[in-house]
């Protein structure tokens, strides 16, 4: 989206949003930092603002620990968001079918406002303020917020930056530009504190976390002819640490720290099938070969689920690797 079409779409949506009374706030299954931070802040603001506010996302309804540090009053269950709100908006989810449950909700909504920064999002809302170009989709919620003139205090400065440190990899990421930078720095000066985002992120795993990541360290493979490097998380792993898998996120973080190759792979075992999370270095669009599996996200990082086995699958991606 350019910069006058997008300028266009954000005028909308803020003419929308200025004149609701009651407003239904959700992100994909599974959030992620970007996903529910955009969302807690967002919401945090339009209660401020004077809006009746629900906040929700569809199951598994689960919560990493490190989103204790989130605003987060309005959430409630999916089965208590509104079945046909009058103004609904979604952060982060890049088609329909990532809200899960509350899919339904979304398309029998008055207004859909849709705000995200995957590219491979077509737009599925009536607004749809989606910028491939934001390191984040808080970039675009810190947006918003702004051309509302609604109030971004300490609590929702954190969870803009929650999604900016996540969705940037602290900063390291390839998508991080100066516009990212700006937008951190005002959050910064909002009241975020980065240390909390640090502590809570990346340094608060239980212990019992360091015996799966060493058991998936030990069982990765590199396969330099076609520059991958990857492993799996079994169910078995989990049960022997007794830990949960939202509190095993991140292992794919000890896997892509082998330069020899490319792409990191990351297959994990779930109850119906398995969920691969993937990154690429340089020059392997990663999320076009999460696409071709019915997943999605970005060209350095994606991931998509299956109901196929950890076996079938990576035979796949060896055989689309292979033809690239």
């Amino acid at each position: 989206m350019n910069s006058d079409a997008l300028a266009e779409t954000m005028a909308k949506a803020t003419l929308v949003l200025g004149d609701a009374d009651a407003i239904a706030v959700s992100c994909h299954i599974n959030p992620d930092g970007d996903a529910l931070g955009s969302a807690a802040a967002f919401a945090r603001a339009a209660v401020a603002a004077g809006k009746s506010v629900v906040l929700s996302f569809g199951e598994p309804f689960e919560l990493a620990d490190y989103f204790s540090l989130l605003p987060l009053d309005p959430l409630v269950p999916p089965a208590e968001f509104p079945s046909a709100p009058e103004v609904m908006i979604t952060f982060d989810a890049a088609d329909r079918s990532r809200l899960g449950s509350l899919a339904g909700a979304s398309s029998a909504a008055g207004t859909l406002i849709v705000v995200d920064h995957h590219v491979t999002n077509d737009g599925f809302g009536d607004i749809n303020l989606i910028d491939s170009e934001a390191s984040a989709s808080a970039v675009l919620a810190y947006e918003l917020l702004r051309a509302l003139e609604w109030p971004i205090d300490a609590e929702a400065a954190l969870g803009l930056q929650m999604g900016i440190v996540t969705d940037t990899g602290r900063f390291q990421y390839a998508n991080t530009d100066a516009r990212t930078f700006r937008i951190a720095a005002s959050l910064v000066e909002a009241g975020a504190h980065p240390e909390s985002i640090g502590q809570m992120v990346y340094e608060n795993s239980p212990y019992p976390f360091l015996s799966v990541a060493a058991t998936v360290q030990q069982r990765a493979k590199l396969e330099p002819e076609i520059s991958l490097v990857w492993s799996e998380l079994r169910a078995e792993d989990l049960a022997a640490a007794g830990i949960t898998r939202v509190e095993a996120e991140g292992l794919i973080d000890y896997i892509r720290v082998a330069r020899e190759a490319d792409v990191a792979v990351l297959l994990t075992e779930i109850a119906d099938g398995t969920k691969a999370s993937m990154r690429s270095r340089a020059t392997i669009d990663v999320g076009a070969l999460a696409e071709a599996f019915g997943g999605g996200g970005h060209a350095r990082a994606s991931g998509f689920t299956t109901e196929a086995s950890v076996g079938d699958v990576i035979e796949s991606i060896r055989d689309y690797l292979r033809e690239l």
